[in-house]
């Protein structure tokens, strides 16, 4: 593991943090080409990316803070600026209040830039999981025996137990999500059908992995991320479906 990469000066580089912006650098370049297809102005691009960038980091430590008010108290300087512990549909949720804000101010329809949105985030989201995997940062699964099992001796939040890695695993399913919304973007969806896609894939992608993560159950065996997965996909479902039932001419209409 690599939880620092390097130091400048008295600096620590660490791989989380820059796993993290080389995912919003790509995911930048996702949107932009996208607003250029769709007609509207490229460098809104950078505008959009910033306001999910702060939206998700301060909906994540939020949502944190449902499981993690001793650590706050503790030490609030480590809770805010610590590589682990990011709650990603704490991100997703934050994230999406801030771009909402900033389409009011564009004057762009919300659902484009769901849509928009949506390969952009599973890219971002592909990549910042390299970023636990290097740092270690707690994120891995149960123990097992399977032949990738693997153990973070050097991470951030050290194990030495052959556990499931889990960081792994959900930047091949985001990966693949990805590509997989960016095959469908052409295909002539009314505007939020491939944003509830993602809410679909990604719900579904979180609430499988959850079996194999660390998490502990709150309800009916289910953990508090397979909960919120599942209102992920529901959401997704009824967004995916009254989108696909609109005529396409009509969709622009209601998506303000």
């Amino acid at each position: 593991m690599y939880p620092v990469l390097f130091h400048l000066g008295p600096i620590p580089v660490e791989s989380f943090w820059v796993m993290l912006l080389l995912g919003f650098l790509v995911a930048l370049r996702v949107v932009r080409a996208e607003f250029r297809r769709l007609g509207y102005e490229p460098s809104w691009a950078y505008d959009f990316i910033l306001y999910s960038y702060v939206g998700g980091l301060i909906g994540a430590r939020l949502f944190l803070l449902t499981s993690a008010w001793d650590v706050f108290v503790r030490d609030p300087f480590e809770f805010l600026f610590s590589g682990s512990g990011w709650v990603w549909q704490g991100g997703v949720l934050g994230g999406a209040a801030a771009v909402i804000w900033g389409c009011r101010r564009k004057q762009l329809p919300v659902l484009i830039a769901g849509d928009v949105a949506g390969p952009a985030m599973a890219i971002g989201q592909a990549i910042g999981r390299i970023g636990c995997q290097l740092s270690g940062d707690g994120d891995y699964g149960t123990p097992t025996a399977l032949p990738w099992a693997m153990s973070y001796p050097h991470g951030s939040v050290p194990t030495t137990e052959l556990v499931h890695p889990t960081p792994l695993y959900e930047m091949m399913l985001y990966a693949l999500i990805f590509a997989g919304l960016w095959r469908r973007r052409r295909r002539g969806y009314a505007p939020g059908a491939i944003f509830g896609l993602y809410l679909i894939a990604t719900g579904a992608a979180r609430f499988g992995v959850e079996f194999v993560r660390i998490n502990p159950v709150v309800a009916l065996g289910l953990t508090l991320a397979q909960w919120l997965s599942l209102a992920s996909c529901a959401l997704g479902i009824a967004l995916y479906q009254r989108r696909w039932s609109a005529r396409p001419a009509d969709a622009g209409a209601v998506a303000h």
